[in-house]
């Protein structure tokens, strides 16, 4: 019955927003229709440049997507990483170096640093400049990755790679604030491969038919489905020490968009679990870590840990005095293609950089 009642109660809120998800619809159309007409210009530069981003505000699973792209392409090509640095506490262009951190760069930027140091790494508000500055002081770039730019018309990328989440597929979703879409329905007509993240380990051929068939593709556009795998935690302090063996108990904090398909992983391997969500890309304070630490001491267990993502653990590194002697394992994911596609994927990727260069 409650939630019987929470859903009609969503749904009305929901009803009472439509106009005001009219009017930003029309703000956006609008926006690209200005950009189509030319009367803002959209940059193309001779580097091959890849976009990776989506039609909705966050939880699709652009950061490991982008890991995936770098992964594939460091140690073959001279890349360059590049993002807005959302909530960082500077401005303007900056490139990840030894003293860099979350409240520089932001932290994907910074877990993309950490993780992968061949690569270059930079932030800027402006893709344009930013993409100038990093051909300035790296003409040898042979690959620009732009991470969440999908709807940013000032560059204009040679290849568009758009997300859209299983569980909310772009078709069936809302302009803001009555959903979450930022941008048209119809761009993804601007997009050479589409991907469904998210999905089932056992995704059946017939679901994946029927979701193709609501993405309605373009003759030319991919459509390819991944799930999360997620890797073996590690210690976000302590690179050496291992995790606890049986653990059982376990306090998970996360700061992302969406962490339910980390916590259903969880659940999965039998771990009770006492949850903390701020929102995404929370900038944790005092009483945060206090609030943390509190509940983590209130399980009254042997062997128990506090789990967090590898995005949370870059802001959460901040803190580091604040958790002595708690164990605080970070648990990384990637994507992994379904349906034996993986390879039919890198080698789209690797024809683009060819064809381009």
């Amino acid at each position: 019955m409650e939630g019987r009642f929470f859903y009609y109660l969503f749904s009305a809120v929901r009803v009472l927003l439509y106009p005001l998800a009219f009017i930003y619809g029309a703000v956006v159309w609008m926006r690209n229709r200005l950009y189509d007409s030319g009367f803002y210009s959209s940059i193309e530069f001779s580097v091959p440049v890849i976009s990776v981003g989506n039609l909705s505000v966050g939880g699709t699973g652009k950061t490991p997507h982008i890991e995936y792209l770098i992964r594939l392409l460091q140690y073959q090509f001279r890349v360059a990483t590049m993002s807005r640095g959302y909530k960082r506490h500077t401005q303007g262009f900056l490139l990840a170096d030894a003293d860099t951190n979350a409240v520089k760069i932001g932290d994907e930027p910074m877990q993309y640093h950490i993780k992968f140091s061949p690569a270059k790494i930079v932030v800027g508000e402006k893709r344009v400049e930013a993409i100038n500055e990093t051909l300035k002081l790296f003409p040898a770039t042979e690959v620009i990755i732009l991470d969440d730019a999908f709807q940013h018309k000032a560059v204009k990328a040679g290849l568009n790679i758009l997300l859209t989440e299983h569980d909310n597929i772009f078709t069936d979703d809302y302009y803001l604030p009555a959903g979450q879409l930022r941008d048209l329905k119809e761009n993804y007509r601007n997009a050479q491969i589409i991907v469904v993240t998210k999905c089932p380990a056992d995704l059946s051929e017939t679901e994946k038919k029927n979701i193709i068939q609501k993405i309605n593709p373009l003759p030319a556009q991919l459509v390819y489905f991944t799930t999360f795998a997620y890797g073996e935690p590690h210690h976000i302090f302590n690179a050496a020490a291992t995790q606890p063996e049986s653990v059982k108990n376990a306090v998970l904090v996360t700061g992302i968009a969406n962490p339910q398909p980390l916590i259903g992983y969880l659940k999965r391997h039998d771990i009770s679990l006492k949850m903390i969500s701020f929102p995404d890309h929370h900038s944790f304070g005092q009483s945060d870590i206090d609030q943390i630490k509190q509940i983590f001491q209130s399980i009254d267990k042997q062997n128990k840990i506090i789990f967090t993502t590898e995005k949370d653990a870059m802001r959460l590194k901040e803190f580091e005095k604040e958790f002595q002697d708690i164990p605080v394992f970070a648990i990384p994911v990637e994507h992994q293609f379904l349906f034996n596609t993986g390879n039919d994927f890198n080698n789209v990727i690797f024809d683009f950089i060819k064809n381009k260069s």
